[in-house]
Formats: C-alpha cells, sequence, structure tokens
C-alpha cells in the first residue's frame, strides 16, 4: 500500500532537523510545570488501575517517554522519524523505541494500559483523526487511559523552513470540544481537559493557546 504523503513529508521533516529541534525542546519539560501535571496525573490513573503497559505515540527524542518512565509507568515510545528513534535508543539504552505510525499500531486489541499523543496528533489531517482515535482505543484495554497534547486554533499552518533546513510540516490546530467529541465517537470517554494560555520560553513564545485532553476507554467496553 502506498503511504499517504503527509507521514513521508512529516518523517523526512524531523529527520532533517534531529539536532535543532532536541535541544529546542531540551529544558521545556522542566520549565512548564502545568505540563509535568497533567503527565503526572495521567500516571498516577495508570498506577491506580494496577499499572501496564503504555506507549507515547509520536515520542520524538524519547524525553517525555522516558519521564513516564520516571513517574513508574511501563513505558516504550514510537515514532515515524528513524533519525529521533536513533536518538531516543541512545541517550535512553533501558527503554523501548520502535519507528512505526500511530495509524497501524503493532499491538494486539487491548494491550495498553495507557496511550500519550504528546504533540504527534498536530500533524495529523482532520480526515485522519477518526481512524488515528478508532486505533487509539483498539490497543487500549477496558479501563486504559489516553492522554493527549495539542495546539488550540482554528487553522492549519504550514511550515517550509526549520532552523534554516527544508521542511515540509503542516501543524493542525484544533479545539478542544472538537476533538472531545471525536474522542467520544471512537468509544473513549474524555473526563479531563485542561487549557493553558501560551508561555514563552528561552525567549520564543507559544503562538497559541495549549490543549490537554484525559479520556479512558470504558471498563465494560468488549467491542
Amino acid at each position: 500500500m502506498t503511504e499517504p504523503d503527509f507521514l513521508t513529508a512529516t518523517r523526512t521533516s524531523y529527520d532533517t532537523m534531529v539536532a535543532d529541534y532536541i535541544e529546542f525542546v531540551r529544558d521545556e519539560l522542566a520549565a512548564r510545570p502545568l505540563d509535568r501535571a497533567i503527565l503526572a496525573a495521567f500516571a498516577e490513573l495508570v498506577l491506580a488501575d494496577g499499572g501496564g503497559p503504555v506507549l507515547e505515540v509520536g515520542c520524538g527524542p524519547g524525553r517525555i517517554t522516558r519521564h513516564l518512565h520516571d513517574l513508574g509507568l511501563d513505558a516504550a515510545g514510537l515514532d515515524l522519524s528513524p533519525g529521533m528513534i536513533a536518538h531516543a535508543r541512545r541517550a535512553y539504552p533501558d527503554l523501548r523505541f520502535t519507528e512505526g505510525s500511530m495509524l497501524e499500531l503493532d499491538l494486539a486489541d487491548g494491550a495498553l494500559a495507557g496511550l500519550v499523543a504528546w504533540y504527534s496528533v498536530i500533524h495529523l489531517p482532520d480526515d485522519r483523526l477518526p481512524a488515528a482515535f478508532a486505533e487509539f482505543h483498539r490497543v487500549l484495554a477496558p479501563g486504559g487511559h489516553l492522554l493527549l497534547a495539542f495546539q488550540v486554533g482554528d487553522e492549519p499552518v504550514h511550515r517550509t523552513d526549520a532552523w534554516g533546513r527544508p521542511v515540509s510540516l503542516t501543524f493542525h490546530r484544533r479545539r478542544p470540544e472538537r476533538v472531545a467529541a471525536l474522542l467520544e465517537a471512537a468509544g473513549l470517554i474524555v473526563h479531563a481537559r485542561m487549557r493553558r494560555e501560551p508561555q514563552e520560553l528561552g525567549g520564543w513564545r507559544e503562538p497559541t493557546p495549549q490543549a490537554y485532553l484525559l479520556a479512558r476507554r470504558r471498563d465494560d467496553d468488549r467491542r
């Protein structure tokens, strides 16, 4: 099957800017206590339900996967970009990192206690979101937890340059209520929402508010 153009473009773009992106996000989590708080809440929810495997889809250089592991989770990462996965494996050799797409997860039904998509669904076109959320639902065990992070807005932004390097990346900004409705349609119950205003880090200010949704698959959902 021919790969969709947006997947090829996303993979190639992140491979192109591995070193610059790693430096850009290096201190990001340490400077954002609300981001750490929502990740901690997710970890506590998973552990309170007995724990189990957790996958971060679109893990990039692996920093969030590492943070989830440090919070006590059995966390692994998956990413389209071989360059990002290679860095993650070097940086965190005790963790598992795999190349792959969130649209076709190589996992059995109900294999995960939790799934995190931390600013990774932002590169999916609108018409691909239902398929991605259906796949998240499939791989989560009944009662399993989901955390999404994304940029708030109404229009996509396309970038052709990153740190002086040629890229082709589209950032799909979305309204939390719309994303929540799509999650509910996929069989995932949204039970918490957080929105924070743009922050500045290292002289760069975020252009949009940021949204975080916590959801779970129903305990009695066997479909």
